[in-house]
């Protein structure tokens, strides 16, 4: 439980609103960003005029804003993603002091890739850093970005969506889980997934393609594959599920659609596994309390 975690939520509420501006006044965090002066009078100006709950439109004008939540729900930052054609640009910021070090940073990056490359679909994304900043500099390398230019003011760092794919298949992140999947199911997920439309449906693209690949006989029998029937401990509560296709989804029998929150979030686990994952604006603790039923062990798969 002690591995970084973040999700970076869209919805910007008034209570974000007066955070990032607590954020903006301290000047260690706002040293390294280049119209820090302009964003916090922006903010301001937001909250001066516009007498509503949620903020979200202003804060997505050139480009897409997320608030960045710790597992406990508490905002620790933000990511910017603004998209021109095919490139993306990303600012990062982890706005309060005491989440320096956590490594916060780099679980943010992994983050905004996935929602850059596949809900945005962009070709390449791009992190603009002063020399200065070590903690950035660090962790977009260990991320994987590569340099592209400097100037003495700049260095400019890409990820290529090719890339992300490579590293996310031949390698998982040192703070992730492994699941796995099998031939068969990740064709047909897919397929699913160039079908269907939904803020979520990105979620499940990154996990089929970050899963390590297996044949559908060699499949270890405690990993939750398509149609297995598992009993899920969801923070304090035990749930007994089974994870389908959307076609066969029925809450009332318990019968997840993969492209569902949890559905999604337990696709290719094993027994044992035990990981946050947000669903409803909240991060909740998942973990795979037993597989009761498996297709491929009880030798229902297909070839």
């Amino acid at each position: 439980m002690d591995k970084p975690f973040i999700s970076l939520c869209p919805e910007i509420t008034r209570a974000n609103a007066f955070t990032l501006m607590d954020w903006l006044e301290d000047e260690g965090v706002t040293q390294y960003l280049s119209d820090s002066s302009n964003v916090s009078r922006f903010i301001a100006q937001a909250i001066g005029r516009v007498q509503l709950p949620i903020l979200t439109h202003l804060f997505n004008r050139g480009g897409r804003f997320f608030m960045a939540f710790d597992r406990h729900d508490v905002p620790v930052g933000f990511v910017r993603l603004a998209k021109k054609g095919t490139e993306c640009e990303m600012v990062l910021v982890i706005g309060n002091r005491d989440n320096w070090g956590r490594k916060l940073g780099a679980s943010a990056i992994r983050e905004g890739l996935k929602l850059a490359f596949f809900d945005m679909r962009a070709e390449k994304l791009i992190a603009k850093i002063h020399p200065d900043n070590a903690r950035s500099l660090k962790a977009f390398l260990r991320s994987g970005f590569v340099l592209e230019s400097e100037t003495p003011a700049m260095k400019s760092f890409v990820m290529h969506s090719e890339r992300y794919l490579r590293l996310l298949r031949e390698s998982s992140a040192a703070d992730t889980t492994d699941i796995y999947i099998t031939e068969f199911d990740k064709t047909r997920l897919r397929s699913l997934v160039e079908q269907e439309q939904g803020s979520s449906i990105f979620e499940l693209e990154h996990e089929i393609e970050r899963a390590i690949v297996v044949d559908p006989r060699q499949v270890a029998e405690d990993v939750v594959t398509m149609n297995s029937k598992a009993l899920l401990q969801v923070d304090d509560a035990e749930l007994e599920v089974a994870l389908v296709y959307p076609e066969e989804a029925d809450d009332r029998a318990r019968k997840l659609s993969v492209c569902s929150d949890i559905g999604t979030a337990i696709l290719g686990y094993k027994e044992g596994d035990a990981f946050n994952w947000r669903i409803h604006n909240r991060t909740c603790h998942i973990r795979i309390a037993k597989v009761l039923y498996q297709p491929e062990a009880a030798g229902h798969f297909h070839l």
